[in-house]
């Protein structure tokens, strides 16, 4: 399953939007899931606890999350907080979405 985000990830509405996304997901049996970056203009780090806080409900439930398409300025917050080392990302859809064959 791809979910594409876009606009500015930060918190208030956007955590139970997608929160509730991710829940909804998982009760339909989507497991693993892509997060496409490609449109996300601006994430803080109440947007950053939204992203983990999806991956620990996938994981709980024995899924995956893989993030693809961030821009440089996100790539680099994501290697500054360290989060590279707590989500796979990929350059495009099409390479998260392999990845989860091997």
């Amino acid at each position: 399953m791809v979910l594409q985000l876009s606009g500015d990830i930060m918190g208030g509405s956007d955590y139970e939007l997608f929160t509730g996304t991710i829940k909804e997901l998982v009760s339909e049996g989507h497991m693993d899931l892509v997060l496409d970056m490609d449109k996300v203009r601006y994430i803080n780090s109440t947007g950053l606890g939204i992203l983990v806080s999806g991956l620990t409900t996938l994981k709980k439930n024995m899924g995956q999350m893989k993030i693809c398409n961030l821009s440089t300025r996100i790539d680099r917050l994501f290697s500054v907080t360290s989060l590279t080392s707590v989500f796979e990302t990929y350059e495009s859809v099409d390479e998260a979405l392999a990845s989860f064959k091997d």
